[in-house]
């Protein structure tokens, strides 16, 4: 088979939650540009909007805005997507968010907030969407999940993000338990642990924990889009029709090696 086609997704349609930012975006981006038709939603209508219009040069993006830490918008955005497709073949769960505070001040809704997020919707998600991914799934061709975790979920963090470290370590083992009742389903379940890329999220570091992260990553950087398009592609991709209930870190080391 010739490298074209093993890593092609041309004609494809994914759904990337959080897809209006940050490694979302690069996602997004990464689909568009090589015929995935994608569906980016977002809470904030205005960035999903723009992104959207902006891919649409290129390819074709629909912007479908909507909060996936409510079960109420999880149905509502299930109801739109089934008016639309009939199948679906990507699925990226990217929505996250952190919390940082120390241990005696951490609050509740600082927990809540993120679990619901980050851990919760990945589940309820999926399997509002599980028909549609059956449907474009087969023996020979599976359909994809891609869960976003993080390496906070496999290492211990030099940072006091509680919920965030816990979050990311369910949704770590959560999409191997995923993988092994979805692959009957033709649906093959994997995530993505990304070290430390440009990001709202990244940003909230000081200048100091940001050096420190470089500091300690072997390959003396962060991330960047081209690093988030290969895994995010490989995983989208005949390339990978034999990975399942992978937790692959995209970190320059970070996590691996500490």
């Amino acid at each position: 088979m010739k490298i074209e086609e093993l890593f092609s997704v041309r004609g494809k349609v994914a759904l990337i939650i959080g897809g209006s930012r940050g490694i979302g975006e690069m996602i997004a981006r990464a689909y568009v540009e090589n015929g995935v038709k994608v569906y980016i939603t977002a809470r904030k209508a205005e960035a999903c909007d723009a992104l959207a219009a902006e891919l649409s040069k290129t390819g074709e993006c629909i912007s479908m805005p909507g909060d996936v830490s409510r079960l109420d918008e999880i149905d509502r955005l299930g109801t739109e997507i089934e008016r639309r497709e009939r199948r679906l073949d990507i699925l990226v769960n990217n929505a996250g968010a952190s919390w940082g505070a120390d241990f005696q001040s951490f609050p509740e809704s600082g927990w809540d907030k993120v679990m619901d997020l980050n851990v919760k919707s990945v589940f309820f998600l999926t399997q509002r969407l599980i028909k549609l991914l059956e449907a474009a799934g087969s023996p020979e061709s599976y359909s994809r999940v891609i869960n976003i975790g993080s390496i906070e979920g496999i290492r211990t963090t030099h940072l006091e993000a509680y919920s965030y470290a816990a979050s990311k370590a369910g949704v770590n083992h959560l999409t191997r338990i995923m993988a092994k009742f979805l692959a009957p389903k033709h649906v093959a379940v994997n995530a993505i642990a990304p070290g430390y890329f440009p990001s709202k999220m990244t940003a909230a570091i000081d200048e100091e924990g940001s050096q420190y992260v470089i500091d300690n990553a072997p390959m003396k950087r962060m991330g960047n889009p081209n690093d988030m398009a290969g895994i995010a592609l490989y995983l989208a991709s005949k390339a990978s029709g034999f990975v399942c209930g992978a937790v692959i870190p995209v970190d320059g080391g970070l996590a691996t090696t500490a």
